[in-house]
């Protein structure tokens, strides 16, 4: 398999973490913001939807969208639950992620972290998602002050999908995460999980 991924990215992280997890091997492409490789991926058709994370098949067949690629590799795994109501616990949060996390405090992240994005970093902006952020990570500690982990008593994908942006929010996205003990902890018990890597590991 191939993965074309931005080193840099969330989304792109999950899936070389669930990668490395599972012990799966893989041909890795990195495509950073604004890079040449980014460009010739695009122009070469490489990325369907136009964006990263593109899973290659053996098949031929191309995975996007990092729940979608997830999903996928965990079946038949301990990440992915057969009982249908976990299954459904762990979609929750997935959508959660995407559609709640995401867009406020991976966005934060990046008007943090990218030049290009800097003139759109405005104190307004920046205070309003420091607000949301810290209210939604206020949801998620109250879950994890009571569970070890988001589904049932062991790591899933679901783990995978809110830890991906999470884990870096304090040093990429500038909240005080020293307000969310609870978090804290389970991104320590996520580090420990045979395989683990870093966001800066790339293969």
């Amino acid at each position: 398999m191939k993965l074309y991924s931005m080193p840099s990215s969330g989304n792109s992280y999950k899936i070389r973490l669930i990668m490395a997890l599972l012990g799966i091997a893989y041909d890795h492409i990195a495509c950073e913001v604004n890079s040449d490789a980014l460009d010739q991926a695009k122009n070469e058709g490489k990325l369907p939807l136009g964006k990263l994370p593109a899973l290659h098949l053996d098949d031929g067949n191309i995975l996007t969208e990092s729940g979608a690629i997830l999903w996928y590799l965990a079946e038949n795994t301990a990440l992915l639950s057969d009982d249908p109501l976990k299954r459904a616990g762990i979609l929750e949060w997935m959508f959660f992620e995407q559609n709640r996390m995401e867009p406020v405090i991976a966005v934060r992240a990046s008007l943090n972290s990218y030049a290009h994005l800097a003139e759109q970093a405005t104190p307004e902006r920046m205070a309003d998602l420091l607000t949301a952020g810290n209210a939604l990570f206020g949801l998620l500690e109250a879950h994890l002050k009571e569970h070890d982990w988001l589904v049932g008593d062991a790591p899933s994908i679901a783990d995978i999908s809110v830890y991906g942006y999470t884990h870096s929010s304090g040093t990429r996205g500038g909240y005080d995460m020293s307000l969310f003990p609870a978090i804290n902890a389970w991104c320590a018990r996520m580090t420990k999980l045979d395989g683990y890597v870093a966001l800066d590991h790339i293969p």
